[in-house]
């Protein structure tokens, strides 16, 4: 579905990210594993995706405009083009807003919103002389509905919402599309730190009552880099058992 396209995953080395690459990989795209954190993690998805597909690491902190640019750069001389962006990375500080410190609200909207910005402003020039290619940013649910305790996760996530509509508005004429992605309640590392009590009342709020898996984020950004979606764009999907509704 994918062969010969030329994938970038920010925040690859871990969860939703992780399920990501190796989906893309799967179907035949050569994927760039962005890491910040944990070059071990990254290298290890790479090693596993060679078992039958093609991958490489790249470090870069998302957040840094120029590390951004180079990265980027870095691609298109060493693989020739790039077709699919995935915006992925992030982070959370949560916290009330009446106690949230200015650091922790600066540091979520600097990795979750302006590293998508820093990733798709040094794309785009590329992304245009070839005419064609798919991005797809991660959002959430927390940025469609709002969430107590988040007050910046959920500001940075309808952000990137907004950059996804207008940066959807703007490469449409060239054949590029942009759409997000809003998950709800995965099945992550980090929902795996949460107490059994917290997690049984999140999932009696959701329709579906269960939690979401990586799979079914990652099998929805396999659609929307595929031709089968090149007439979408502009869009926010929830894969979310039906808790925006």
């Amino acid at each position: 579905m994918l062969e010969g396209k030329v994938a970038l995953v920010t925040g690859a080395g871990r969860g939703i990210g992780r399920a990501v690459a190796k989906a893309l990989a799967r179907e035949g795209a050569f994927v760039v594993i962005n890491y910040n954190g944990s070059k071990e993690r990254a290298e290890s998805l790479a090693a596993e995706i060679g078992q039958s597909g093609r991958a490489a690491v790249y470090g870069c902190d998302v957040s840094d405009f120029e590390s951004c640019g180079k990265m980027i750069g870095d691609i298109i001389g060493r693989y020739g083009r790039l077709d699919i962006l995935v915006n992925n990375a992030g982070i959370t500080r949560d916290g009330l807003v009446m106690k949230m410190r200015e650091e922790d609200f600066d540091a979520v909207i600097a990795i979750n919103l302006k590293g998508a910005f820093n990733t798709i402003r040094h794309a785009s020039r590329y992304l245009l002389k070839q005419r064609s290619g798919s991005i797809v940013n991660v959002s959430s649910v927390s940025g469609v509905s709002g969430n107590a305790g988040q007050a910046n996760y959920s500001a940075s996530k309808a952000g990137v919402i907004g950059l996804t509509k207008s940066v959807a508005k703007e490469l449409a004429s060239r054949g590029i599309t942009c759409n997000a992605i809003a998950p709800g309640l995965i099945e992550t590392e980090m929902t795996d730190a949460m107490p059994q009590s917290a997690k049984k009342a999140l999932q009696e709020q959701i329709p579906l009552q269960r939690m979401g898996s990586v799979d079914d984020v990652a099998e929805l950004v396999v659609f929307l880099a595929s031709e089968y979606a090149s007439y979408i764009t502009g869009q926010v999907i929830c894969v979310d058992g039906g808790i925006s509704m």
